[in-house]
Protein backbone atom coordinates (compact mmCIF):
# COMPACT_ATOMS: atom_id res chain seq x y z
CA UNK A 1 0.00 0.00 0.00
CA UNK A 2 1.07 3.63 -0.69
CA UNK A 3 0.20 6.66 1.58
CA UNK A 4 -0.72 10.01 0.26
CA UNK A 5 -1.36 13.09 1.61
CA UNK A 6 -4.21 15.35 0.45
CA UNK A 7 -5.98 18.41 1.49
CA UNK A 8 -9.69 18.82 1.23
CA UNK A 9 -12.97 21.09 1.44
CA UNK A 10 -11.56 24.10 -0.30
CA UNK A 11 -12.58 27.36 -1.95
CA UNK A 12 -11.85 29.19 -4.58
CA UNK A 13 -12.92 32.59 -6.16
CA UNK A 14 -16.16 30.82 -7.30
CA UNK A 15 -17.32 30.87 -4.50
CA UNK A 16 -16.06 32.42 -1.24
CA UNK A 17 -12.50 31.99 -1.00
CA UNK A 18 -10.28 34.28 -2.56
CA UNK A 19 -7.74 32.41 -4.64
CA UNK A 20 -8.29 30.80 -8.37
CA UNK A 21 -8.32 26.64 -8.76
CA UNK A 22 -4.23 27.44 -10.36
CA UNK A 23 -3.60 29.38 -7.16
CA UNK A 24 -4.41 26.31 -4.68
CA UNK A 25 -2.24 24.18 -7.32
CA UNK A 26 0.97 26.11 -6.87
CA UNK A 27 0.18 26.38 -2.98
CA UNK A 28 -0.30 22.45 -2.99
CA UNK A 29 2.85 22.35 -4.88
CA UNK A 30 4.75 23.97 -2.69
CA UNK A 31 2.91 22.19 0.30
CA UNK A 32 4.31 18.63 -0.89
CA UNK A 33 0.31 17.70 -1.33
CA UNK A 34 0.43 14.54 -3.34
CA UNK A 35 -3.82 15.98 -4.00
CA UNK A 36 -6.25 18.68 -3.29
CA UNK A 37 -10.25 18.47 -3.33
CA UNK A 38 -11.59 21.37 -4.15
CA UNK A 39 -15.36 22.14 -3.00
CA UNK A 40 -16.93 25.52 -3.79
CA UNK A 41 -20.22 26.19 -2.18
CA UNK A 42 -23.29 25.44 -4.60
CA UNK A 43 -21.22 24.86 -7.97
CA UNK A 44 -19.62 22.11 -9.57
CA UNK A 45 -16.79 23.42 -11.58
CA UNK A 46 -15.74 21.48 -14.50
CA UNK A 47 -12.99 21.24 -17.07
CA UNK A 48 -10.28 22.10 -14.30
CA UNK A 49 -9.15 19.07 -13.07
CA UNK A 50 -6.24 17.28 -13.92
CA UNK A 51 -2.28 17.07 -12.27
CA UNK A 52 -0.02 20.18 -12.05
CA UNK A 53 3.97 19.82 -12.04
CA UNK A 54 6.60 22.18 -10.55
CA UNK A 55 9.78 20.09 -11.91
CA UNK A 56 9.70 16.95 -10.51
CA UNK A 57 7.08 17.70 -8.23
CA UNK A 58 3.43 17.38 -9.35
CA UNK A 59 -0.16 17.29 -7.13
CA UNK A 60 -3.67 16.30 -8.85
CA UNK A 61 -6.27 18.81 -8.28
CA UNK A 62 -10.04 17.41 -8.31
CA UNK A 63 -13.14 19.08 -8.17
CA UNK A 64 -16.51 18.15 -6.15
CA UNK A 65 -18.89 20.64 -4.06
CA UNK A 66 -20.35 22.03 -1.09
CA UNK A 67 -23.66 21.84 -1.58
CA UNK A 68 -26.25 23.53 1.20
CA UNK A 69 -29.70 25.14 1.36
CA UNK A 70 -28.80 28.61 0.44
CA UNK A 71 -32.76 29.41 1.27
CA UNK A 72 -31.88 28.73 5.03
CA UNK A 73 -31.65 31.22 7.73
CA UNK A 74 -28.71 30.11 9.26
CA UNK A 75 -27.48 27.60 6.14
CA UNK A 76 -27.14 24.47 8.05
CA UNK A 77 -27.09 21.11 6.76
CA UNK A 78 -23.35 21.43 4.83
CA UNK A 79 -22.43 18.12 2.67
CA UNK A 80 -19.02 17.87 1.01
CA UNK A 81 -20.22 15.78 -2.58
CA UNK A 82 -16.98 14.24 -4.79
CA UNK A 83 -16.83 11.53 -6.91
CA UNK A 84 -20.30 12.50 -8.51
CA UNK A 85 -19.53 13.90 -11.81
CA UNK A 86 -22.22 16.28 -11.90
CA UNK A 87 -24.49 19.44 -10.63
CA UNK A 88 -26.48 18.03 -7.58
CA UNK A 89 -27.43 21.52 -5.53
CA UNK A 90 -30.96 21.24 -6.93
CA UNK A 91 -31.60 18.70 -4.29
CA UNK A 92 -30.00 21.25 -1.71
CA UNK A 93 -33.10 21.86 0.60
CA UNK A 94 -33.65 18.04 1.36
CA UNK A 95 -30.60 16.44 2.73
CA UNK A 96 -31.80 12.66 2.76
CA UNK A 97 -32.66 13.08 -1.08
CA UNK A 98 -29.18 15.13 -1.84
CA UNK A 99 -27.41 11.73 -0.10
CA UNK A 100 -29.15 9.45 -2.40
CA UNK A 101 -28.51 11.20 -5.18
CA UNK A 102 -24.94 11.35 -4.38
CA UNK A 103 -25.15 7.32 -4.23
CA UNK A 104 -27.11 7.07 -6.90
CA UNK A 105 -24.32 9.19 -9.30
CA UNK A 106 -21.59 6.98 -7.18
CA UNK A 107 -19.92 9.78 -5.23
CA UNK A 108 -18.97 9.79 -1.99
CA UNK A 109 -20.56 12.18 0.71
CA UNK A 110 -19.32 13.86 3.86
CA UNK A 111 -21.27 15.87 6.29
CA UNK A 112 -18.98 19.16 6.66
CA UNK A 113 -18.71 20.56 9.97
CA UNK A 114 -21.13 18.65 11.70
CA UNK A 115 -20.43 20.85 15.00
CA UNK A 116 -19.85 24.45 13.49
CA UNK A 117 -20.97 27.01 16.61
CA UNK A 118 -21.28 30.31 16.29
CA UNK A 119 -19.17 33.61 16.94
CA UNK A 120 -21.73 36.45 17.59
CA UNK A 121 -18.67 39.17 18.01
CA UNK A 122 -18.19 38.82 13.87
CA UNK A 123 -21.90 37.83 13.16
CA UNK A 124 -21.12 34.29 12.33
CA UNK A 125 -23.94 31.99 13.05
CA UNK A 126 -24.20 28.14 13.94
CA UNK A 127 -24.29 25.75 10.68
CA UNK A 128 -23.52 22.62 12.05
CA UNK A 129 -25.32 19.71 10.55
CA UNK A 130 -29.11 18.82 12.23
CA UNK A 131 -30.42 16.39 9.63
CA UNK A 132 -28.95 13.72 12.07
CA UNK A 133 -31.70 11.09 10.97
CA UNK A 134 -30.49 10.93 7.11
CA UNK A 135 -28.48 7.79 6.38
CA UNK A 136 -26.42 6.87 3.78
CA UNK A 137 -23.23 9.42 3.39
CA UNK A 138 -19.93 8.23 3.74
CA UNK A 139 -18.44 10.16 6.23
CA UNK A 140 -17.90 13.16 8.22
CA UNK A 141 -15.42 15.89 8.60
CA UNK A 142 -14.47 15.09 12.08
CA UNK A 143 -11.68 18.08 12.53
CA UNK A 144 -12.21 21.46 10.42
CA UNK A 145 -9.30 23.41 10.24
CA UNK A 146 -11.29 26.71 9.72
CA UNK A 147 -14.17 25.89 11.83
CA UNK A 148 -12.29 25.76 14.87
CA UNK A 149 -10.92 29.60 15.14
CA UNK A 150 -14.37 30.28 15.84
CA UNK A 151 -13.93 27.69 19.05
CA UNK A 152 -11.26 29.73 20.19
CA UNK A 153 -11.81 33.62 19.25
CA UNK A 154 -14.22 34.69 21.75
CA UNK A 155 -13.83 38.61 20.79
CA UNK A 156 -12.13 40.45 18.51
CA UNK A 157 -8.56 40.69 21.07
CA UNK A 158 -8.32 36.81 20.07
CA UNK A 159 -9.30 37.30 16.71
CA UNK A 160 -6.16 39.95 16.00
CA UNK A 161 -3.73 37.56 17.97
CA UNK A 162 -4.56 34.43 15.67
CA UNK A 163 -4.93 36.37 12.86
CA UNK A 164 -0.96 36.64 13.15
CA UNK A 165 -0.32 33.58 15.22
CA UNK A 166 -2.90 30.52 13.40
CA UNK A 167 -0.37 27.89 14.40
CA UNK A 168 -2.07 28.43 18.38
CA UNK A 169 -5.22 27.54 16.85
CA UNK A 170 -5.52 23.54 16.68
CA UNK A 171 -6.59 21.70 19.56
CA UNK A 172 -8.18 18.53 17.83
CA UNK A 173 -11.43 17.47 16.61
CA UNK A 174 -14.54 19.11 18.57
CA UNK A 175 -15.34 16.61 21.77
CA UNK A 176 -19.36 16.45 20.27
CA UNK A 177 -18.22 15.57 16.67
CA UNK A 178 -16.19 12.82 18.07
CA UNK A 179 -19.30 11.87 20.57
CA UNK A 180 -21.74 11.57 17.68
CA UNK A 181 -18.90 9.57 15.41
CA UNK A 182 -19.03 7.42 18.15
CA UNK A 183 -22.49 6.83 18.52
CA UNK A 184 -23.11 6.29 14.87
CA UNK A 185 -20.16 3.98 14.72
CA UNK A 186 -22.05 1.66 17.75
CA UNK A 187 -25.02 1.91 16.00
CA UNK A 188 -23.61 -0.64 13.42
CA UNK A 189 -22.93 1.70 10.82
CA UNK A 190 -19.65 2.68 8.75
CA UNK A 191 -18.91 6.50 9.05
CA UNK A 192 -15.48 7.52 7.42
CA UNK A 193 -13.76 10.28 9.12
CA UNK A 194 -12.16 12.71 7.41
CA UNK A 195 -10.08 16.02 8.00
CA UNK A 196 -10.81 19.37 6.19
CA UNK A 197 -9.09 22.86 5.98
CA UNK A 198 -12.21 24.70 5.21
CA UNK A 199 -9.65 27.29 2.62
CA UNK A 200 -10.64 30.09 1.99
CA UNK A 201 -7.75 32.70 2.25
CA UNK A 202 -9.80 35.53 3.71
CA UNK A 203 -8.85 38.72 2.90
CA UNK A 204 -9.41 40.76 6.36
CA UNK A 205 -8.88 44.42 7.77
CA UNK A 206 -9.79 45.52 10.93
CA UNK A 207 -8.49 49.12 10.67
CA UNK A 208 -6.11 49.84 9.03
CA UNK A 209 -4.66 46.15 9.94
CA UNK A 210 -5.24 43.95 6.74
CA UNK A 211 -4.71 40.59 6.58
CA UNK A 212 -5.32 36.86 4.97
CA UNK A 213 -7.39 34.61 6.70
CA UNK A 214 -5.43 31.87 6.17
CA UNK A 215 -2.89 31.61 3.28
CA UNK A 216 -4.04 28.23 1.57
CA UNK A 217 -0.39 27.28 2.11
CA UNK A 218 -1.02 27.56 5.93
CA UNK A 219 -3.83 25.42 5.48
CA UNK A 220 -2.09 22.73 3.34
CA UNK A 221 0.50 22.64 6.46
CA UNK A 222 -2.14 21.84 9.13
CA UNK A 223 -5.33 19.14 9.24
CA UNK A 224 -4.52 16.31 6.24
CA UNK A 225 -6.28 13.05 5.22
CA UNK A 226 -3.93 10.58 5.20
CA UNK A 227 -4.99 7.25 2.64
CA UNK A 228 -3.80 4.35 1.56
CA UNK A 229 -4.27 2.97 -1.83
CA UNK A 230 -3.24 -0.18 -3.70
CA UNK A 231 -0.34 1.79 -6.00
CA UNK A 232 1.33 4.62 -6.67
CA UNK A 233 0.09 7.74 -8.54
CA UNK A 234 0.13 6.83 -12.39
CA UNK A 235 -0.20 10.38 -13.54
CA UNK A 236 -3.42 9.75 -15.33
CA UNK A 237 -6.55 11.99 -14.24
CA UNK A 238 -8.99 9.01 -14.26
CA UNK A 239 -7.34 6.29 -12.78
CA UNK A 240 -6.17 8.08 -10.50
CA UNK A 241 -9.27 9.76 -9.56
CA UNK A 242 -11.08 6.63 -9.31
CA UNK A 243 -8.39 5.02 -6.53
CA UNK A 244 -8.72 8.30 -4.56
CA UNK A 245 -12.74 7.71 -4.18
CA UNK A 246 -12.36 4.45 -3.53
CA UNK A 247 -9.79 4.69 -0.60
CA UNK A 248 -12.18 7.65 0.90
CA UNK A 249 -15.02 5.58 0.52
CA UNK A 250 -13.64 2.65 2.07
CA UNK A 251 -12.17 4.37 5.07
CA UNK A 252 -8.92 3.37 4.23
CA UNK A 253 -7.45 6.99 5.89
CA UNK A 254 -6.64 8.37 8.75
CA UNK A 255 -6.18 12.47 9.77
CA UNK A 256 -3.08 14.24 9.86
CA UNK A 257 -2.60 17.73 11.99
CA UNK A 258 0.77 18.03 9.97
CA UNK A 259 2.05 21.15 11.38
CA UNK A 260 3.67 19.96 14.95
CA UNK A 261 4.70 16.57 13.32
CA UNK A 262 4.34 15.11 10.03
CA UNK A 263 1.89 12.27 10.54
CA UNK A 264 3.31 10.64 7.25
CA UNK A 265 3.79 7.26 8.53
CA UNK A 266 1.35 6.25 10.93
CA UNK A 267 0.33 3.03 11.03
CA UNK A 268 -3.18 0.84 12.83
CA UNK A 269 -3.60 -2.62 11.35
CA UNK A 270 -4.93 -5.91 12.70
CA UNK A 271 -3.40 -9.67 12.37
CA UNK A 272 -5.86 -12.50 12.85
CA UNK A 273 -5.92 -16.32 12.20
CA UNK A 274 -6.57 -15.43 8.42
CA UNK A 275 -6.37 -12.60 7.52
CA UNK A 276 -4.76 -8.92 7.81
CA UNK A 277 -6.58 -5.62 8.04
CA UNK A 278 -6.31 -2.01 7.74
CA UNK A 279 -7.91 0.92 8.57
CA UNK A 280 -11.65 0.78 7.25
CA UNK A 281 -11.49 -2.65 7.16
CA UNK A 282 -13.71 -5.26 9.11
CA UNK A 283 -11.47 -8.89 10.56
CA UNK A 284 -13.28 -11.52 12.60
CA UNK A 285 -12.69 -11.71 15.85
CA UNK A 286 -12.52 -15.59 16.16
CA UNK A 287 -8.99 -16.86 17.01
CA UNK A 288 -7.62 -13.90 18.41
CA UNK A 289 -7.22 -10.63 16.65
CA UNK A 290 -3.76 -8.94 17.17
CA UNK A 291 -3.89 -4.85 16.85
CA UNK A 292 -0.67 -3.01 15.82
CA UNK A 293 -0.28 0.64 16.47
CA UNK A 294 2.96 2.75 15.18
CA UNK A 295 3.40 6.64 15.76
CA UNK A 296 6.08 8.31 13.06
CA UNK A 297 7.66 9.75 16.62
CA UNK A 298 6.92 9.63 20.37
CA UNK A 299 3.70 10.74 21.34
CA UNK A 300 0.65 9.52 23.67
CA UNK A 301 -0.91 6.94 22.00
CA UNK A 302 -4.65 6.03 22.82
CA UNK A 303 -6.20 3.62 21.40
CA UNK A 304 -9.83 2.74 22.05
CA UNK A 305 -12.99 0.74 21.49
CA UNK A 306 -16.56 1.66 21.22
CA UNK A 307 -15.63 4.99 21.89
CA UNK A 308 -13.66 4.37 25.46
CA UNK A 309 -10.17 4.20 25.63
CA UNK A 310 -8.46 0.63 26.71
CA UNK A 311 -4.83 1.08 26.25
CA UNK A 312 -2.78 4.41 26.44
CA UNK A 313 1.54 4.50 25.59
CA UNK A 314 3.54 7.58 25.95
CA UNK A 315 5.96 6.12 22.81
CA UNK A 316 5.70 4.97 19.21
CA UNK A 317 3.62 1.90 19.46
CA UNK A 318 0.85 -0.18 20.83
CA UNK A 319 -0.12 -3.63 20.76
CA UNK A 320 -2.95 -5.41 21.69
CA UNK A 321 -4.48 -8.65 21.82
CA UNK A 322 -8.28 -9.17 21.76
CA UNK A 323 -10.86 -12.16 21.22
CA UNK A 324 -13.48 -9.18 21.73
CA UNK A 325 -15.40 -7.74 18.91
CA UNK A 326 -16.00 -3.90 18.27
CA UNK A 327 -14.96 -0.66 16.81
CA UNK A 328 -11.17 0.46 17.43
CA UNK A 329 -9.49 3.08 16.59
CA UNK A 330 -6.27 5.71 17.47
CA UNK A 331 -5.62 8.81 18.76
CA UNK A 332 -2.59 10.40 18.98
CA UNK A 333 -1.85 13.89 21.10
CA UNK A 334 1.73 15.77 20.77
CA UNK A 335 2.50 18.78 22.97
CA UNK A 336 3.38 21.91 20.75
CA UNK A 337 3.53 25.34 21.46
CA UNK A 338 2.83 24.82 25.13
CA UNK A 339 -0.06 22.50 25.34
CA UNK A 340 -1.56 18.95 24.30
CA UNK A 341 -2.83 18.95 20.88
CA UNK A 342 -4.22 16.43 18.88
CA UNK A 343 -2.11 14.89 16.31
CA UNK A 344 -3.56 11.54 14.81
CA UNK A 345 -7.32 10.60 14.28
CA UNK A 346 -7.62 7.21 12.96
CA UNK A 347 -10.43 5.17 10.70
CA UNK A 348 -11.81 2.13 12.86
CA UNK A 349 -11.12 -1.14 12.32
CA UNK A 350 -13.89 -3.14 12.78
CA UNK A 351 -13.53 -6.58 14.88
CA UNK A 352 -16.96 -8.37 14.53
Amino acid sequence: MHELTINLHLHTTYSDGSGTHLDLARAALKSGLDAILVSDHNVWVQGLEGYHRDGKQRTLLLVGEEIHDQSRDPQKNHLLVFGAERELAGFADDPQALIDAVRKAGGVSFIAHPIDPELPAFNETDISWEDWQATGFTGLELWNGFSELKMVVKGKLDALFYAYYPEFIARGPHPEALRIWDNLLASGRRVVAVGGSDAHARKMRMGPLRKTIFPYEFHFSTVNTHLFVPQPLSGELLADRKMIYEALAAGHTFIGYDLPAAARGFRFTAQGREKTARMGDEIPAQGGVTLQVKAPRRADIHLLKDGKIIKANQGETITHITTEPGVYRVEIYLRFLGRKRGWIFSNPIYVK
